[in-house]
């Protein structure tokens, strides 16, 4: 085990398990961002599969996706987490390949619900793994860097897709495509150095205070404290989809600034979470501390909601300079808040059901993210007005968890 005194260089460096898990997270992103830039554009300009018909495709997708989450999170209560990881990654990278055999709509439900259980089921069963594997307190700074090594590896992947962009060939479309789905197979070959003793459950084996036979927690279904910390951290979750739907959006239509600066501000996002997801993900460490970074995050939402409507307003050179500071002060509500969050997901849940509480904590998630297109959207058209309604909902969520929190 690790305590929270040792460098996160050095424990990188001593903990082999979490170099492996790094590396795992940074081959999947790199396929993951080469994929997903290329998947819808492959769907409707080489596959001729229309973009209704492919959104459509996509949201049942979307669907499968939340039920995995939450089930995968019970399974990694009961079933080895090294295994299940291994299984997923096998699925994921036949599934990716598969995207070469799409041709309608059926096949598409077909293979990106494959591709979308895979994902979100892996994602629940890997924060299962994480939270048995290291301590407390270490538990979040270990996933910063996981989401650190992400945006990273995803960045690197969407560089790539930039090669086939260019080529413009199916062939070269097909290809990169494929060798995503290879990284997955080479994930799954990392995965199986895994050690099981770390990482995989262990029901039963605790006994309970009076020496006798161990006793289930209660169900995450039964924890009214956790649901409502799920269902309110799902709605403060809408503000990536803000950042990737409503932004670009916003940025077109309703201001004076140039288009091409969409390209820049996403940018932003991804080099400020590199580099300060694992620095301010400090003060996370009790339920307590993370209620009051929530509320930190709630306040800067707001304010970035605020700094998107203003650009609205304005001329061209404010324009950019407004949202150039709405992108980085969104972008710190969203490290913020994602460190509060792994901190009550892991903190809230019993050591033996803890894959059951981060499926849930995952679904409600999963469920924010399949509505933030809608709401977002919707918002974004109706102006300042819209704006406002979106900050006084993230700030009213941000509340509601510090809130709980106080009373725990």
């Amino acid at each position: 085990m690790t305590t929270t005194a040792v460098p996160l260089r050095s424990l990188v460096r001593r903990d082999a398990l979490l170099r492996r898990l790094l590396t795992v997270t940074l081959v999947d992103t790199v396929g993951r961002g080469a994929f997903f830039t290329l998947t819808m554009l492959y769907l409707t300009t080489v596959v001729g599969i229309p973009a209704v018909t492919a959104g459509i495709g996509l949201t049942v997708a979307g669907g499968v996706g939340v039920v995995a989450s939450l089930g995968f999170g019970h399974l990694a209560d009961r079933w080895s987490s090294r295994q299940m990881l291994i299984v997923l990654h096998l699925v994921q990278a036949c599934a990716l390949v598969a995207y070469l055999r799409v041709d309608d709509l059926v096949t598409l439900i077909v293979v990106s619900s494959l591709v979308t259980l895979a994902q979100q089921g892996g994602s629940s069963v890997r924060a299962a793994a994480v939270g048995r594997a290291f301590p407390g307190a270490e538990r979040v700074r270990i996933r910063a860097t996981m989401r650190t090594v992400t945006n990273i590896g995803i960045a690197v992947g969407t560089s790539v897709a930039a090669i086939p962009l260019a080529i413009g060939t199916g062939g070269a479309y097909r290809v990169t495509m494929a060798a995503a789905g290879a990284l997955y197979l080479v994930s799954a070959v990392l995965l199986v150095g895994l050690p099981a003793d770390r990482i995989d459950a262990r029901p039963g084996t605790e006994p309970n205070s009076d020496g006798g036979p161990a006793v289930r927690s209660r169900s995450p279904y039964r924890d009214g404290r956790f649901l409502a910390v799920t269902v309110l951290s799902g709605v403060f979750g809408m503000q990536f989809g803000l950042f990737e739907v409503a932004m670009p959006l916003w940025v077109v239509r309703h201001t004076t600034a140039p288009d091409v600066l969409v390209s820049p501000l996403l940018l932003v996002n991804t080099v400020l979470v590199i580099a300060l997801q694992v620095r301010l993900s400090r003060g996370t460490g009790d339920v307590q501390g993370a209620g009051r970074v929530m509320m930190h995050a709630g306040w800067l939402m707001a304010a970035a909601c605020g700094l998107w409507a203003a650009a609205g307003q304005v001329s061209v050179i404010v324009a950019v300079v407004v949202l150039f500071a709405a992108a980085a002060v969104h972008t710190l509500a969203e490290i913020t808040s994602s460190a509060a969050g792994w901190s009550l997901s892991f903190d809230l849940a019993p050591p033996d059901r803890i894959g059951a509480y981060q499926g849930m904590y995952g679904t409600g998630y999963a469920l924010g993210a399949m509505a933030a297109p809608t709401v977002v959207t919707a918002a974004v058209t109706m102006g300042a007005t819209g704006w406002a309604l979106l900050a006084f909902t993230f700030l009213a969520s941000a509340v509601g968890i510090a809130v709980i929190t106080r009373r725990s």
